[in-house]
């Protein structure tokens, strides 16, 4: 589609409320006709006389029957999520009514609305930049408190302010150094090179911090993938249902009784941790128990954190600091659980090897289960959660910002020996990255890719 020319010449129309029953259903139709053809099918006020932002009770009908009794709700342009005309009939919740009354605006000149195309027309009209668009989706999908605020603080366009603010700084030198490209047989400086090294160290610095945020933001928007391991009859399954204080896992004193994964969402302060109860790490003894020791180790290769529990009553010291040893992976975390401390006594408790990096507990008694959950939140979170920050979720968003990081590093190396050409090509690529998040730089393809991605009616 030829998003730039031709998204402003139909009108479109989509069910904004999910599929299938329900008490109500809206219609929504975005256009200039949208007024229009609504009132065609309207009996009640004429609509095309009423101003913005009022609701009209009456019927929709289809040569003199009546296919519902509705609410039309009227958005008049600019003043309106897409800046054009916009109506949203409320009616029944019946699917044969809804498809009616759709089918019915259809005939009389909308066009059914593809994923996305609402928002895809808020953005071109200048209503929401590229990144708060994706924001629009992520606030749809978000399935937590933290999710939905990031997602949020992006709608509300924090982070393209923050970017903006960059670009405008680039943009400014990058026209002094193209003004000395204009004098160059003048051999004069425009664009200081000790403030533009600044300017790209400052740049630099925000642009390290928003790429290092990804792996929080990630987490807060797809959860974090949470592996709890150990040897068979540690209590692994016993602390699965602790942490969702319901019994989920089958427990037994039958060491090797899970033989595949079991997985569970657990929500702390708002975080998603997908927790993932995995058959015990040791030799198997038949050929299913191998199967399932082998799938845990498959989910350990996925996972970004792993519980380690372990009997504190029978694993020694050695045998202790080899299953550690045998989890590790790059940029994976570990926490250490101690597991049956009531079947210890004081000096055992003292005993226990490396105490101050482990949580003792006991999953049975649910003992210190509320310690390991704050120690799970804070090993996720590291103290970058205050509310007010700008957090990278989107991959194509650290894409660009690691190129743009690039081009800036190019920049730094070259600005004390390098040709004005030189150094305006590299600001230029990381202008153009910039704005390739917030949409000031566009391709078809771009916008294809993303909006296609959304639900149908948004």
């Amino acid at each position: 589609m030829d998003y730039m020319t031709n998204h402003h010449e139909e009108t479109i129309v989509a069910l904004a409320t999910p599929n299938g029953i329900g008490a109500i259903g809206v219609i929504r139709l975005s256009g200039t006709d949208a007024i229009r053809i609504a009132n065609s099918v309207f009996k009640g006020k004429d609509l095309t006389q009423q101003p913005s932002h009022t609701i009209h009770f009456g019927h929709i009908v289809d040569n003199q029957v009546v296919l519902d009794e509705v609410l039309v709700s009227l958005f008049v342009a600019p003043r309106s999520y897409t800046r054009e005309n916009v109506v949203e009939i409320s009616c029944h919740g019946s699917v044969f009514i809804l498809e009616s009354i759709i089918k019915l605006l259809v005939k009389r000149g909308a066009r059914s609305a593809n994923p996305g195309e609402f928002t895809l027309r808020a953005f071109l009209n200048g209503q929401l930049d590229l990144s708060q668009a994706e924001a629009v989706a992520d606030l749809i999908a978000a399935n937590s408190k933290a999710s939905q605020q990031v997602a949020l603080q992006q709608l509300r366009g924090g982070f393209s302010n923050q970017l903006q603010t960059l670009r405008n700084e680039l943009i400014k030198f990058a026209s002094l150094v193209e003004l000395e490209l204009d004098f160059s047989e003048e051999d004069v400086e425009f664009a200081n090179r000790d403030q533009l090294k600044q300017l790209v160290l400052d740049t630099n610095r925000v642009i390290g911090s928003l790429i290092r945020s990804f792996e929080l933001g990630n987490a807060i928007k797809h959860g974090v993938n949470t592996v709890i391991a150990g040897r068979p009859n540690a209590g692994k399954s016993t602390l699965l249902n602790a942490l969702l204080n319901e019994e989920r896992a089958i427990v037994s004193h039958i060491p090797g009784t899970t033989r595949d994964t079991i997985e569970e969402v657990l929500n702390i302060k708002g975080i998603n941790f997908r927790l993932i109860d995995t058959a015990g790490i040791r030799e198997a003894t038949d050929t299913i128990e191998q199967i399932g020791v082998q799938r845990t180790m498959e989910k350990i290769a996925q996972t970004a954190l792993i519980i380690y529990v372990f009997d504190a009553v029978q694993i020694s010291v050695n045998e202790l600091n080899d299953d550690l040893r045998s989890l590790e992976r790059p940029g994976v975390t570990i926490l250490a659980v101690a597991n049956k401390i009531d079947l210890l006594n004081e000096a055992q408790l003292l005993s226990l090897p490396g105490s101050e990096n482990i949580t003792p507990i006991s999953a049975k008694n649910k003992q210190h289960i509320d310690e390991l959950k704050a120690r799970i939140y804070s090993s996720a979170v590291k103290d970058q959660l205050t509310g007010d920050e700008t957090l990278v979720t989107n991959i194509r968003h650290l894409e660009a910002l690691q190129k743009t990081e690039d081009a800036l590093a190019r920049v730094l190396n070259g600005i004390d020996h390098v040709t004005s050409d030189f150094l305006a090509i590299d600001i230029k690529q990381a202008l153009h990255y910039l704005g390739e998040i917030t949409g000031t730089v566009t391709t078809d393809d771009l916008l294809d890719n993303i909006f296609s991605k959304f639900c149908i009616g948004k």
